[in-house]
């Protein structure tokens, strides 16, 4: 038996080890730029179907990226401006309308008391109030809500931290987006060079699927936010709803989110619409009833008409992939696990499925 195989072994696989951890200790380093390109890498491929109708129309590749660009930049640089001050005026107003029901809570309680006592005539509101009354007493309510009041100026100044450190971010991206929407017809070749020659067609066509269903995918859900925004700004503003620009914008945003965007955001606009003293339960009723009314509408007529072009995921593999991608990239994750789930059943229909088919 050879004395020196034992230390080889050994010192071979704590070599092993040792090179793992550090692999997993740069890829956890190196996690916050991998997440910058992926973004950038995502709306490439979002904004690559434009580029592509541009370039039909006989503009050169260059022209049509920096027309794409250009246009994006412009209509986003449009809508700050006209609804970023109508905006910051409403969330004011908001904020002065929480602070004015803080200050006067004893008129707040005794106005909801007399609201639930004519909408309730059977409930024994007193006795509601005094059992909420007792728990808050119990639970030495007061001085937690001391505690916590002390802690906004730190969270305050985490919060300025983390505007700065979104704002640089979304430079980065923007940079990134611009490249890679710039070359990423070289970027495929590269790639398909790597391929061998006898494979080399099938994998261009299964990759072009891949990022023409990621690319409808992107801009028909913004298509579904465009619309849900405009049309939730123009209903809010006919019945009178308070913050009608914030609310459209809240709507704008969360129908990004796949499955369960418009429901959060229309639960959230039915919230506001309650607020004492400028909304009503009349309002919150109207904005409850419109908003399913909507969801159907999107789900059965809108959204299949938008997203033809895109894979097509059955509802079980929505939410498995919905909820794998927010739990690991947050909202960012859950956005992109539907094209990469469509991604996947693209290989899985058109390379696995036939390769066992063959044996």
């Amino acid at each position: 038996m050879k004395i020196h195989s034992p230390f080889r072994t050994a010192l071979v696989a704590t070599l092993g080890v040792g090179l793992g951890v550090v692999l997993l200790t740069s890829v956890q380093s190196l996690s916050t730029v991998m997440l910058y390109i992926g973004t950038a890498l995502f709306l490439s491929l979002g904004l690559d179907p434009l580029v592509t109708f541009l370039e039909q129309r006989g503009l050169p590749r260059w022209a049509a990226v920096l027309v794409t660009i250009l246009g994006v930049l412009g209509v986003f640089t449009v809508i700050i401006l006209i609804v970023l001050p109508v905006v910051i005026e409403q969330i004011t107003q908001l904020v002065s309308q929480i602070t004015l029901l803080i200050t006067n809570w004893e008129t707040t309680v005794q106005n909801l008391k007399d609201w639930m006592t004519d909408t309730f005539p059977n409930l024994r509101v007193d006795e509601v109030f005094d059992y909420v009354e007792n728990w808050m007493l119990e639970e030495d309510w007061a001085k937690n809500l001391t505690e916590w009041t002390g802690s906004i100026g730190q969270g305050f100044l985490a919060l300025g931290g983390a505007v700065l450190a979104g704002v640089f971010g979304a430079f980065i991206v923007l940079v990134l987006t611009i490249y890679l929407t710039a070359s990423t017809p070289s970027l495929k070749r590269a790639v398909y060079q790597l391929v061998p020659a006898s494979r080399r067609e099938r994998f261009i066509d299964i990759a072009d699927q891949i990022t023409d269903s990621v690319g409808h995918y992107v801009m028909g859900q913004v298509t579904l936010g465009v619309i849900n925004g405009v049309l939730s700004f123009i209903y809010l503003s006919i019945i009178g709803a308070p913050f009608t620009a914030v609310l459209a914008v809240i709507a704008f945003f969360f129908s990004l989110i796949p499955l369960v965007g418009t429901l959060t955001g229309s639960t959230i606009i039915v919230l506001a619409c309650l607020l004492p003293g400028v909304g009503s339960p009349a309002t919150a009723l109207a904005a409850a009833i419109y908003y399913l009314i909507y969801m159907q509408v999107e789900a059965y007529f809108v959204a299949p008409r938008i997203m033809s072009r895109a894979v097509a995921v059955p509802g079980a593999v929505v939410v498995i992939a919905a909820l794998s991608g927010g739990a690991l990239l947050g909202l960012l994750g859950a956005l992109i696990a539907i094209p990469v789930a469509a991604s996947i059943l693209i290989i899985y229909r058109q390379v696995l499925i036939p390769r066992m088919n063959e044996r």
